[in-house]
Order: C-alpha cells, then sequence, then structure tokens
C-alpha cells in the first residue's frame, strides 16, 4: 500500500533526480570517479572527451554544491586537489550501473564495434563498488 500521493510531491523524484545529474558532464565525472577511480581535476579533463577546463570547474562546483562531492586540499608544495564521492554522490553508483546494463544489452550496436550484447561484468569485469 502507497502510503502517500503522486500529487503529494512537490517535483516528479525521476525528474529531480535528473536536475542533479543531467548536466553535460556531470555523469561522466560520476562515472570516473566510480569506475576509474579518478580523483584530481586533470584526471577528468584526460579523459572526458569534449570537456573544457571551464565547464570542469562548473561542474565540479555544482557536485560539491549540491552534496555528491567533498573538495579536499592538501596542504602541500604544490597544493594538492582531489574530490571524492560523497555517501549521496556514492548512492548513484547503482543508477550508473543500470545505465550502463541498459546499453550494453539493448543498444550494443551504438556501443560496440561489432553490435553484440554484453554483460556488465564482461565489460567492467565486476559490479561496481558496493554502496554502504
Amino acid at each position: 500500500m502507497i502510503d502517500f500521493l503522486v500529487e503529494d510531491c512537490k517535483s516528479c523524484p525521476i525528474d529531480n533526480t535528473f536536475q542533479i545529474i543531467g548536466k553535460k558532464f556531470t555523469i561522466h565525472i560520476l562515472r570516473n570517479m566510480v569506475i576509474l577511480d579518478q580523483h584530481r581535476f586533470n584526471e577528468f579533463i584526460d579523459s572526458i572527451e569534449g570537456i573544457n577546463p571551464n565547464t570542469l570547474s562548473t561542474r565540479l562546483k555544482e557536485m560539491e554544491k549540491g552534496g555528491l562531492i567533498n573538495k579536499n586540499i592538501f596542504n602541500e608544495t604544490p597544493i594538492r586537489i582531489e574530490y571524492s564521492l560523497t555517501k549521496k554522490g556514492k548512492a548513484l553508483t547503482p543508477i550508473l550501473e543500470e545505465m550502463a546494463k541498459f546499453s550494453t544489452k539493448f543498444c550494443c550496436e551504438d556501443v560496440f564495434s561489432d553490435a553484440k550484447p554484453r554483460t556488465f561484468r564482461q565489460v567492467y569485469g565486476s559490479t561496481l563498488p558496493i554502496i554502504d
């Protein structure tokens, strides 16, 4: 039994999640943090096709403000800055995994050069990190 009505929502929960992760390159940054274990600005610049430094900086600030990531500044010479996922950011991991599973199964002609479907495990080797 549903304890609330859709009419009680201020906005659509699905649309709200899309507003959080739907800006250009945000999902790529999340993907790189989760799957590639990247944490530094230059790693993102080098591996996200088409992103420029201004856009990356803007997205990282938005993600930090939205509580998806933390910015960690290390008092070294030169100063080192790394980004880490918050609990809220890590909670998006299953969404990323399901998005990948959808494309590897149903959009294989767009994803793979041989157009043959693959499982998530075949592409990424194992599941993404477990969320606490």
